[in-house]
């Protein structure tokens, strides 16, 4: 830690979709179905702008900027019953497991915080009940009354933050996104950032976070003065 160009942290906080569960492909696999319905693709571009939106937000986004003949509403409705079918499908992220499991068998504590809705959080971790249930807390920001405005604003790390019981200083937590506007929510919640982004978003979307790793795997815990891993 003495060398490290890091900050000591003593509480983590993570996000879910496309860094644990690799999901982000089953919201690309939903919305195209229900945008080539109407003759449009979902494209990559529109995709990075979105990651990380409570689900009402993402389907005015998506309406609007593909000019869709339905309503956000009528799209939600819509992307919901797909997810029914496509999330329990959601697998884990490499390293995801190992992380978790090593954070809270050295005492670190953990937390949850995802856009998702209670329903979707549900069908996503249905085969990983008890990776998830090591988290001291789980914010679903899609569902919660105290996260008033999704990513990229701050609140959801803030509330997350907040529910630990010793209430740390946002100077010693540390989270790990996968996705721009999560980036952003945690800087703005005057935290240091963990970006795992996907493969085929620009560079340049990733500069604002402290540190951009390829894999959960490449995580060295000792950089931010937490408990290394043993081999």
């Amino acid at each position: 830690m003495a060398n490290s160009p890091y900050k000591k942290v003593t509480h983590c906080i993570f996000d879910m979709d496309g860094l644990l569960l690799d999901t982000e492909k089953l919201y690309t696999e939903v919305f195209n179905q229900i945008t080539n319905a109407y003759g449009k693709q979902f494209t990559w571009e529109i995709k990075a702008k979105i990651m990380g939106f409570k689900i009402l937000d993402s389907a005015c986004a998506i309406v609007d900027m593909l000019e869709l003949p339905i309503s956000p509403q009528q799209f939600q409705e819509q992307s919901l019953q797909l997810y029914k079918i496509f999330f329990p499908k959601a697998e884990l992220m490499p390293g995801a497991e190992k992380l978790l499991y090593h954070l809270k068998e050295n005492n670190v504590p953990i937390a949850l915080a995802t856009s998702s809705s209670v329903d979707s959080y549900e069908l996503k971790t249905v085969k990983w009940k008890e990776l998830f249930d090591l988290f001291h807390h789980r914010v679903i920001g899609g569902s919660d009354p105290d996260v008033q405005k999704g990513k990229p604003h701050p609140d959801i790390f803030l509330v997350a933050k907040n529910r630990f019981p010793d209430k740390p200083d946002s100077s010693m937590c540390l989270v790990f996104e996968d996705a721009p506007n999560g980036v952003q929510a945690g800087i703005e919640a005057g935290m240091q950032v963990v970006m795992v982004p996907d493969p085929c978003l620009p560079s340049h979307l990733t500069e604002k976070a402290t540190l951009v790793l390829k894999s959960l795997e490449d995580f060295k815990p000792e950089q931010f003065g937490l408990p290394p891993y043993k081999n």
